[in-house]
């Protein structure tokens, strides 16, 4: 099958050539009126294209995960905080408490954001002042109160 990002089968942008189905049955009028030097034509005709459509999928996977990004960036609402914020931190796999299961706690909060270590990286505080640990700190934070 050809795939939508490059217009070529996996098969043709690795090998050069395009898979043969083999059928099973009377062989066709086709198969009657090929022969063996027609055959070695088309396979060197298609070498001599093969890096120019190996190159043409290539740019057209660009493009595709340009258009990607480009409806990503479109439809986020980023948001970054502010050192003293306070904020929800969304609970994961690896943070939830055991045995809680589906009815646990989304959100657990509130912390404050002491510190902005990167590009929406933040170094969290609970209400006691306690810092929590590096592996706490996750991307996934939410308003509390401004």
């Amino acid at each position: 099958m050809t795939k939508s990002s490059t217009g070529e089968t996996p098969f043709s942008l690795m090998y050069g050539a395009k898979s043969l189905m083999v059928e099973v049955g009377e062989p066709t009028l086709r198969y009657f009126q090929a022969d063996e030097e027609s055959n070695n034509e088309a396979i060197l005709f298609n070498l001599e294209l093969f890096d120019e459509r190996r190159d043409l999928a290539c740019i057209r996977m660009a493009a595709q995960k340009q258009r990607i990004e480009r409806y990503y960036n479109r439809r986020s609402n980023l948001h970054y905080f502010k050192a003293g914020n306070l904020v929800l931190r969304k609970v994961t796999q690896n943070t939830r408490e055991l045995n809680v299961g589906k009815l646990g706690p989304t959100w657990e909060g509130p912390y404050r954001v002491s510190a902005i270590t990167g590009k929406g990286t933040y170094e969290l505080e609970n209400q006691n002042g306690e810092m929590l640990p590096n592996n706490w700190n996750v991307f996934h934070l939410k308003i509390y109160y401004c």
